[in-house]
């Protein structure tokens, strides 16, 4: 392990505590304290780093904030397994790329389709009752020429919450609100009469998928999802095809 530097030679640009966060997240970092092991005592950071109890406790409320660290009361602080994994997020700065709205698209996919199948298998008749209310809506965008995302947004997150696995309503929900209204811009240069057509193919898609989940047909709903997005992505090459 290696030697750390006293409290007073440490940066002082620093308050104490973020001293002591860069100092414990390093030693996770460096396998030092590997993940699921417990933290030192409190008393032994103390006197280690030569700082206060105030300080000690600050900075482990800092690194349970910031997922590095988990308080087991009553026993000690422990690393976390996942401590210094990243999350996984798509970076807005590259997402109006073709090319990424064609691989966000590629990701819902496999994740919707999936989430469709189990909704086939566990939807309520809540489940339904959600799934047509948003077809509905779909209806009075495609009336109105509407370029709002939410009637789809809603079809796909009711899906998604019937498959009753509280990941795929996460997931989607993080991958719908980033992805949906990106890939809908390219519709600004569309007539409402082209849009309107466009929304109503969309909505007879959400439909049979909808047949299929109240059927409780799996292998139905799963294929007629993976067609709806396969179809949205080839709609959407075209769409920027025809405008370069």
């Amino acid at each position: 392990m290696t030697a750390e530097a006293p409290s007073s030679t440490w940066r002082r640009r620093e308050t104490l505590s973020s001293q002591v966060v860069r100092t414990i997240a390093e030693r996770i970092k460096l396998g030092d304290y590997p993940r699921g092991s417990k933290l030192p005592t409190e008393k032994a950071l103390i006197d280690e780093l030569g700082v206060s109890r105030t300080v000690v406790r600050e900075a482990i409320a800092n690194l349970r904030a910031s997922g590095l660290v988990s308080i087991h009361h009553g026993i000690g602080v422990f690393v976390r397994q996942d401590a210094g994994v990243t999350p996984f997020r798509l970076g807005d700065e590259n997402l109006m790329l073709v090319e990424n709205l064609v691989k966000g698209l590629e990701l819902r996919i496999g994740i919707e389709s999936e989430a469709a199948a189990l909704a086939a298998d566990r939807r309520t008749q809540a489940d339904i009752q959600a799934m047509t209310a948003a077809c509905k809506a779909m209806d009075v965008a495609v009336r109105r020429a509407s370029r709002d995302t939410q009637a789809d947004f809603d079809f796909h997150r009711a899906v998604a919450t019937a498959s009753h696995n509280e990941h795929f309503f996460r997931i989607f929900n993080y991958l719908g609100e980033t992805l949906m209204p990106r890939m809908r811009l390219s519709t600004h240069a569309v007539d409402d009469a082209s849009l309107s057509v466009h929304l109503a193919r969309v909505n007879e898609e959400h439909r049979a998928i909808l047949k299929a989940i109240e059927a409780r047909d799996v292998e139905g709903a799963r294929g007629a999802m993976r067609k709806h997005l396969g179809d949205s992505r080839d709609r959407m090459l075209e769409r920027l095809r025809q405008q370069q």
